[in-house]
């Protein structure tokens, strides 16, 4: 080829690259990726989840004067910008635009210097920018402030759901007093089929639900614990229960098998390397190095009025508990209760129905 025809070659796609550049579409993701605050005042990792950051902090944090910086979504802002100081004596909003300009996503970011709530009776919920009311969020307001995690944001991947009470997990009105929560094993239609996940179990847990997960690594996108200061000694409530009537498996009816709920705690040590502990702990046989106590229910059964159970924690893994790093947030406490208890592993009977209420999480003073 002539130099000639070489530079005229050269220049025409340096201008083809130069136009797929200018016309590739400003980015339409207005989302909060990170939250960075001071390590040392940090409990555990923040936990961004719906629209929400929740930051949970040692006592002696001074919330009058502290300035998280973000990472966004690329091309996306934030008002106010990343590293202002503000008092988070009160929860403080921010505004992400998008690079386009088009979104707006509004976040509200909260410093918890208080314990997590030990008493549970779902008459709570919220809702979030990502919920947008179409499934249920459960919030804890009493004696402090927590948010029950779902996988209803994996399920909405479906599509299946028409409105709220489609989802796996809702609010019901009919509790022991007042409302109380409902969890239902659900199929998940073509999509969940064409992914290798037909059914979604009902599920509730203290920790967050990473969506992004929920295809690749189901079993990672449950991140159970948030930091607890006591040692757990048993957990209490009332429960209702009724089978679906075909237990599926890998998509498959499995003749004669009878699906059951399943209600289990764990208490364990966080560290460097497990800040929490995921849907592999219960796919392992509830097992893992860090753990130092379990409470699972041992003779769960079909119940169409309220059972009350009552379920010890077990402290026989070997691991003594070091009253230091209790006092300093360096133990993570979670409950878990699914209507199908293989439903992590897609195993269950559609339309298997749990009812909850009035849980109580008892402790040493």
């Amino acid at each position: 080829m002539k130099l000639k025809d070489l530079l005229i070659c050269t220049a025409t796609g340096l201008l083809l690259c130069t136009s797929c550049i200018e016309d590739e579409a400003p980015n339409a993701e207005a989302d909060i990726l990170t939250c960075n605050v001071p390590v040392e005042i940090l409990k555990r990792e923040p936990i961004i989840q719906n629209n929400s950051i929740t930051l949970m902090v040692k006592p002696s944090t001074d919330l009058t004067s502290q300035s998280p910086e973000f990472t966004l979504t690329a091309g996306a802002k934030i008002d106010p910008p990343s590293g202002t100081v503000r008092n988070f004596s009160a929860p403080q909003k921010y505004i992400v635009t998008s690079e386009s300009g088009v979104w707006k996503k509004t976040y509200t970011v909260t410093f918890v210097c208080d314990e997590i709530p030990t008493f549970y009776e779902f008459e709570d919920t919220l809702v979030t920018a990502q919920s947008e009311g179409k499934y249920f969020v459960f919030a804890e307001n009493n004696n402090g402030k927590m948010e029950w995690s779902s996988g209803n944001p994996g399920f909405r991947l479906t599509g299946v759901a028409k409105n709220a009470y489609d989802y796996p997990t809702m609010q019901d009105a009919n509790g022991v007093i007042g409302k109380c929560v409902k969890l239902v094993t659900r199929e998940t239609g073509f999509f969940g089929n064409m992914v290798g996940m037909p059914i979604a179990a009902g599920n509730l847990f203290m920790g967050n639900f990473d969506v992004t997960s929920a295809l690749t690594d189901a079993l990672k996108s449950t991140q159970f614990g948030y930091p607890f200061y006591h040692k757990p000694t048993k957990l209490t409530g009332y429960y209702k229960f009724a089978a679906g009537e075909k237990f599926m498996s890998k998509g498959q009816e499995v003749a004669g098998k009878k699906d059951i709920f399943n209600i289990y705690a764990m208490f364990y040590e966080a560290d460097e390397e497990v800040r929490t502990l995921d849907g592999y702990f219960k796919a392992d046989g509830y097992t893992h190095p860090n753990l130092v106590a379990l409470a699972i229910i041992d003779n769960p059964q079909e119940a169409s009025s309220w059972v009350r159970f009552e379920i010890p924690f077990k402290y026989n893994y070997g691991k003594a508990i070091d009253e230091n790093k209790l006092l300093t947030g360096g133990y993570n406490v979670a409950i878990v209760f699914s209507s199908s208890a293989d439903g992590d592993v897609f195993e269950g009977a559609p339309g298997s129905t749990l009812w909850l209420d009035q849980i109580e999480m008892f402790y040493e003073d």
